[in-house]
């Protein structure tokens, strides 16, 4: 009978395994996502032109285990402006993952393509735009997810020094419209203003006016992307790309001249007029919120004290505008209404 139960004992344990710990979904988790990014970066990061094309990478990072995880990949310079050698020593990155070489059960379980903002020309702008992103969460469900990261950038050619610097990853837009159960509407079709769902736009609209961000654009889908459960309702903008915001403040950042606006911290509402009581509704949303806004600044512990303090003092006088009858009467209302008499168009969108 002893050698029974020590024979069922034995079996037992060598049978055992101790359960894998489980992996949040990438955009699930608030922690700092850690991992090394190794390619040929003296070739990756010449290659910016129209013409450019992904290269070999691949990804390392720490499983919830603690063990090593590695993911082949292919990287290409992503952007527009930021693309420029000019305008970013580090240009964002587009990570194309091979799912069919992916092990199951990671944190990038399900993802394909991710856009990677990178530090550019330096850390705290990638903060604050990340921040933007955030803000927006609490504002809209319809919305881009963002995880925030801190990458290794390894040379596989040990060509150049390793650096370590913050990033932030932002979830697909496919991915987006699946998880809200909608369809991402073709950028083909042109679809003005005043056929988005009006409350949607009016939250939007003041929202870019909040952060100081006139890089948008609904018609030419300018850094809007725009969705629909299906073809009857109407489209709900989604809005992306903020560095541009003057609550960002990136160096290279400077408004159209057709706006005729300075600076990009000065702001300019570049939506049409709603009736009041969206307006009134709009004002009581972002009210409702202002301390769960702050808090997201407070609450971010890598942004430099005066990123913080410039943040807030920027909010705040977005707030003092929408809260002063005249003041909101004068930058919101009446210029919605000179929106719609004669808006202008930025050069580059038509």
């Amino acid at each position: 009978m002893a050698d029974r139960f020590v024979y069922l004992l034995v079996f037992l344990l060598l049978g055992w395994q101790p359960a894998r710990a489980q992996e949040k979904p990438l955009f699930e988790d608030e922690a700092v996502l850690q991992f090394k990014l190794v390619a040929d970066f003296q070739k990756l990061l010449k290659d910016r032109g129209d013409d450019r094309k992904y290269h070999a990478a691949t990804l390392f990072y720490q499983d919830a285990a603690g063990g090593e995880i590695s993911l082949p990949l292919r990287v290409m310079v992503r952007g527009n402006r930021r693309r420029d050698v000019t305008v970013c020593r580090f240009p964002p990155l587009m990570l194309n993952l091979i799912r069919k070489k992916m092990p199951a059960g990671t944190v990038f379980e399900g993802q394909n393509k991710l856009k990677l903002v990178t530090h550019c020309v330096g850390e705290e702008y990638v903060l604050r735009e990340y921040l933007v992103y955030k803000v927006y969460n609490l504002l809209a469900e319809e919305s881009f997810r963002v995880r925030l990261c801190q990458v290794t950038y390894e040379d596989s050619l040990g060509k150049r020094k390793p650096e370590v610097r913050y990033a932030f990853l932002i979830e697909d837009d496919k991915s987006m419209a699946s998880r809200l159960d909608m369809k991402l509407i073709p950028s083909k079709m042109r679809i003005s203003m005043d056929l988005v769902d009006p409350k949607a736009m009016a939250r939007l609209a003041l929202f870019q006016y909040m952060i100081g961000n006139t890089d948008w654009s609904v018609p030419y889908r300018h850094n809007i992307d725009l969705l629909a459960p299906d073809s009857l309702s109407e489209p709900i903008p989604v809005p992306f790309d903020f560095d541009y915001a003057g609550i960002v403040g990136a160096p290279y950042a400077a408004p159209p001249p057709e706006l005729g606006i300075k600076s990009v911290k000065q702001r300019l509402y570049r939506a049409y007029t709603f009736p009041d009581n969206i307006h009134r509704e709009m004002v009581n949303t972002f009210n409702a919120y202002r301390t769960p806004i702050y808090a997201v600044y407070r609450q971010c512990e890598p942004l430099s004290k005066s990123g913080l303090r410039q943040s807030l003092k920027y909010l705040d006088s977005f707030y003092a505008i929408i809260n002063h009858p005249r003041k909101f009467d004068r930058e919101i209302v009446k210029v919605g209404e000179r929106n719609e008499k004669a808006y202008v168009t930025v050069k580059g969108l038509k």
